[in-house]
């Protein structure tokens, strides 16, 4: 108790803004792994991360996971939860198709290949593949995360046996607004936070405020901050025309560029469930202090590898 007492006060000492109190701003989720995400006023957050978030996926005849990374047009299959499945709509042509959540629970499954995981899959329908296969024009396979197949996180970093679901690493990502004003402070042109594919944005608080958020809380449940989230390619894609450009990955990499990975966000596990809504204040209740959550300005530039692990 005494030693968060100090921390805080640290903190208040040297970061005049601090005493700004941080709220919950937006919420975001990606049923369909590199899909567009869906804005939400509040959301419920289960076992494997936000209710609906990233239980889908596509997968190629290899039972691999596909990503706007290598097929930028999944940019153009906009995804809305109705109540008895996902709509999924072509943002040109408005051709769709219902992804049913009542699917006949006999269907086959696979193993699928998410990175260097792999875990328990169902297929939903010939029907639902058939017509992915056309709006994509390369073969696939949508299949979902059943409840009982457990995806572990790397245990090196995350508290012990969290789980998540088709997400790159973890169940929740994390940036504070102020984060992305900085940035675009450094742009030409300012980018949109759906670039970095967010589930918590929030307000208040310093430019890279969430690097240090060791343990926080939202209404009843507890969040950790376990990794800083390295990003790739796919922050270059814009979301409405699927076109790829250098930003922000250029301008990153000139001053947050750490042991050859650009760092923007950071990736959060979790104890509890219960709802989070927009406006919920966030309270802050111990920081990270080991060097791997410090990024100090980039005195040389390195040859930039863009790390694919984590967005």
């Amino acid at each position: 108790m005494v030693v968060h007492i100090l921390d805080s006060f640290v903190y208040f000492c040297y970061h005049p803004n601090a005493l700004l109190m941080l709220k919950v701003s937006e919420l975001f989720i990606y049923p369909i792994k590199s899909l567009p995400g869906i804005s939400l006023q509040q959301a419920m957050v289960t076992p494997k991360g936000l209710e609906h978030d990233r239980r889908w996926m596509l997968v190629n005849e290899n039972n691999m996971f596909m990503s706007q990374r290598e097929i930028p047009q999944m940019t153009q299959l906009m995804v809305a939860v109705e109540d008895n499945g996902l709509r999924i709509t072509h943002r040109v042509t408005a051709e769709c198709v219902l992804v049913p959540f009542d699917y006949p629970k006999t269907n086959s499954t696979a193993q699928v290949t998410i990175w260097d995981d792999v875990c328990t899959a169902q297929f939903i329908s010939d029907e639902v593949d058939t017509w992915f296969t056309r709006m994509i024009g390369i073969k696939c396979r949508l299949v979902y995360m059943p409840d009982d197949s457990m995806r572990i996180v790397d245990q090196r970093y995350a508290i012990e046996d969290s789980v998540t679901s088709f997400s790159d690493a973890y169940p929740f990502l994390i940036i504070g607004q102020s984060s992305l004003d900085e940035l675009n402070g450094r742009l030409a042109e300012p980018l949109p936070m759906d670039r970095f594919r967010p589930n918590i944005v929030f307000t208040g608080g310093e430019p890279f405020e969430e690097d240090l958020m060791g343990h926080f809380t939202i209404g009843d449940i507890d969040f950790y901050g376990v990794k800083l989230c390295a990003r790739c390619i796919m922050t270059t894609i814009d979301q409405l025309k699927g076109s790829k450009g250098k930003e922000p990955l250029k301008t990153l990499a000139s001053y947050r560029f750490k042991n050859n990975k650009i760092l923007f966000g950071q990736n959060l596990v979790h104890k509890g469930d219960g709802i989070v809504a927009v406006g919920d204040d966030l309270m802050v209740k111990s920081r990270n202090t080991d060097e791997r959550f410090m990024v100090a300005p980039v005195t040389k530039k390195e040859p930039v590898d863009i790390d694919k692990n984590l967005v």
